[in-house]
């Protein structure tokens, strides 16, 4: 297969979409003043292409920060894209077309990936895919934009099968627990992804009390020390968004009982290139790699004049693009400051 990735900073589409023949699958990454627009210019270019598509940055060695990005498979590719509608109220409502499309185009766990675009209730849209999904070992790799038609409450999906060797997913985490204290969440509201207590004691005394930051800080501190929730051995990241009275708001849901670990930034430079040895070992040969970058990361190496260094490494794999979206999404699940990847033999 090949990935082919285009972009125009003044939002044609044409122009990103210069140079792509045939494509067999479609992302499209917009803005919001043109996303419906360029929804439909994009069929009218690729008349019955399955595609996916959502408001946010694309990029490839370089970040399109405005404008629109097209992110394309061809030769060797067999895609089939659909949608999960209501996923607010009922996410499982639509569930059986997911599983008729596995069924459409015979997917497997060796060759076909799941790439979902979301925008909204990403964990329990992640819950019920991944429901369906592990029944034929199929991985799960994506993120959350911004929504526009056409759909806001919605998560859209593609199914797409490599005819040319193997995919899989992967996740990065560039943070590492402070210490061994854990924290024991209440007072959460799900709704509003409020994190009240741990431990008993407001949530915002205790980070401020660990960090030694004043409040007007905390919101900036989470790019070095965000939450961390245990899954098994594994640890969901979880970013603060906002002080509200004692509490503070995330960007995903706190449940009362979740027991959390408040985490650290590590060396993100050696741990991408530990990420980058590991794919290489595991493929002998690589295609194409479609990565999500949370936001939050993407803010972090900017500060830092790491983030063109960052994805000039990640070329060195071969042909890389991709989303700076607002949540990432790893297989069930929905995790922040994160980067998730699907890599095509």
């Amino acid at each position: 297969m090949k990935q082919f990735f285009g972009m125009s900073q003044r939002g044609i589409l044409k122009e990103a979409a210069k140079g792509l023949a045939a494509p067999q699958f479609i992302m499209l990454i917009s803005n919001s003043s043109q996303f419906v627009q360029h929804v439909a210019e994009l069929e009218k270019l690729f008349p019955g292409v399955p595609s996916i598509g959502c408001i946010g940055m694309g990029y490839d060695t370089k970040v399109a920060e405005e404008g629109v990005s097209i992110i394309a498979h061809t030769d060797g590719v067999e895609a089939v894209a659909g949608v999960l509608e209501q996923v607010s109220l009922m996410p499982v409502k639509y569930i059986h077309r997911l599983e008729q499309d596995m069924q459409k185009i015979k997917a497997s766990g060796r060759d076909t990936i799941c790439i979902d675009f979301c925008s909204g209730n990403d964990a329990c849209v992640l819950t019920t895919a991944y429901s369906m999904l592990k029944k034929k070992n199929i991985q799960l790799a994506g993120g959350t934009g911004d929504a526009g038609k056409v759909y806001n409450d919605a998560a859209a999906y593609a199914l797409v099968k490599n005819k040319n060797g193997k995919v899989k997913a992967y996740k990065e985490n560039i943070y590492r627990p402070m210490n061994m204290n854990k924290f024991i969440a209440s007072e959460t509201d799900r709704s509003k992804y409020l994190l009240g207590k741990l431990n008993g004691r407001p949530a915002k005394q205790v980070y401020q009390e660990i960090l030694n930051i004043q409040e007007k800080d905390i919101t900036e501190q989470t790019f070095k020390n965000p939450f961390g929730k245990l899954n098994g051995k594994d640890i969901c990241i979880i970013s603060i968004k906002s002080v509200e009275g004692g509490a503070l708001t995330c960007f995903r849901q706190v449940n009362d009982s979740d027991v959390l670990v408040l985490l650290e930034l590590q060396d993100y430079r050696k741990i991408a290139e530990e990420t980058i040895q590991k794919i290489r070992n595991d493929f002998g040969h690589i295609s194409a790699v479609f990565s999500v970058n949370c936001l939050f990361r993407y803010l972090l190496f900017s500060q830092n004049n790491q983030m063109d260094t960052y994805l000039q490494d990640m070329a060195k794999l071969g042909s890389h693009a991709g989303l700076v979206g607002y949540g990432e999404h790893y297989n069930s699940q929905f995790v922040n400051q994160s980067m998730t990847c699907a890599v095509f033999e």
